[in-house]
């Protein structure tokens, strides 16, 4: 039961991550980290003003949405997470396969918008190419 709970609402960004880790032998917390951007770009629409309300308790000179996501980039740069997949060495050819895995993982249900097997794919590829939004 608290197994369960605990997986309550960590939509898209650990359903990816949960396949690339068994596939590929990744650290599910570089995992996210990698995705991350990527995953919050594509949820933006539901997100943005949870988020610009995150990046103004944070202090952020930003406090939108946008600098929320500047942030996340320059912590990630800092702290040397790799900024696309190939970086994590994730292999692209298998894009489908993550993606249709990480559509049937229990935490793909709480992602605020419909994440679907387009949807997976569409995050993909965009982590994998470095494009942000």
């Amino acid at each position: 039961m608290g197994a369960t709970a605990f997986q309550k609402g960590l939509g898209g960004m650990h359903a990816l991550a949960h396949p690339i880790g068994a596939l590929f032998d990744s650290h599910h917390g570089m995992t996210n980290a990698t995705l991350m951007p990527y995953v919050l770009a594509f949820n933006q629409s539901a997100i943005e003003q949870r988020i610009a309300r995150l990046a103004a308790y944070m202090g952020l000179p930003d406090a939108s949405f946008e600098g929320f996501l500047q942030f996340v980039l320059r912590l990630r740069a800092l702290v040397g997470v790799p900024h696309t997949l190939g970086e994590l060495g994730v292999d692209a050819t298998r894009s489908d396969e993550i993606a249709e895995m990480a559509v049937q993982d229990p935490s793909a249900g709480g992602n605020p918008i419909r994440f679907d097997l387009s949807a997976a794919k569409q995050i993909l590829a965009k982590a994998f190419a470095g494009v942000i939004g």
